[in-house]
């Protein structure tokens, strides 16, 4: 399996890339790295890069394709455990998939802390990542308040991810209590966000009637409008 994936790796170089820039991370502070060391460790063309990726930020992403796939492809739901459970499993995943790239990321998470715009831009990389992992554990992430969750695991992934990357326990027992520590707030997050929806769905109805009342009578001011300004035709004799 391991010879198959170096070979698959090999011969793709959007592939190449992406783990020459991990190396490279591992070694050498972000900003430091070029397009050219990229291109040279990867042992592509510049051409061949620039159809693969328009940036080192790009790669990133490319990064958190891969770790998508292989997080989601790593096993389904417990269907028997709660939601709550199924998505610690489905958090813990995603760490197992990163693991092999645990020291480029170190570099990388301490870039991101040191250029909040490109921290900005990753954030929609990994809000995007959180959505199919609340997916695959049967986490509904639709609407404005999906959103809301979206963004508070978002947050709540970081820190969990800051602990992960100087775990020592091979068990990863800090990066599990930090972890159940973080589902726990959200859990008291997301429950207020339900209660809160709740107590404005009388608002949010009379608030859409009067939008609708006023688009009528909008439509009706507008229709008298125009009759008003056509031409008439003259009377008869």
């Amino acid at each position: 399996m391991a010879a198959d994936k170096q070979a698959e790796t090999k011969g793709d170089p959007r592939a190449r890339i992406v783990d020459a820039l991990l190396a490279l991370a591992a070694e050498r502070r972000f900003e430091e790295i070029s397009i050219a060391d990229i291109a040279g460790r990867a042992e592509v063309s510049f051409a061949d890069f620039r159809d693969a990726f328009p940036s080192k930020g790009a790669i990133l992403a490319g990064l958190a394709r891969r770790i998508d796939r292989a997080a989601l492809s790593a096993g389904g739901a417990d269907l028997d455990a709660d939601k709550r459970d199924r998505l610690f499993d489905a958090l813990m995943r995603r760490l197992d998939a990163m693991a092999p790239y645990r020291e480029g990321l170190r570099e990388i998470a301490a870039w991101l802390k040191r250029d909040p715009i490109a921290a900005l831009a990753m954030n929609a990389s990994i809000v995007n990542s959180l959505r199919f992992a609340l997916a695959s554990a049967g986490i509904d992430s639709e609407g404005m308040a999906g959103a809301i969750k979206l963004q508070g695991l978002a947050l709540a992934w970081a820190r969990v991810v800051a602990v992960w990357l100087d775990d020592p326990e091979p068990g990863l027992d800090k990066t599990m209590a930090e972890l159940d520590r973080q589902l726990t707030r959200g859990e008291r997050a997301v429950a207020g966000l339900e209660r809160l929806e709740r107590l404005a769905a009388p608002f949010k109805a009379i608030a859409l009637a009067a939008l609708e009342q006023r688009g009528r009578a909008r439509d009706a001011f507008r229709r008298r409008a125009r009759e008003a300004d056509a031409p008439r035709e003259p009377d008869a004799p």
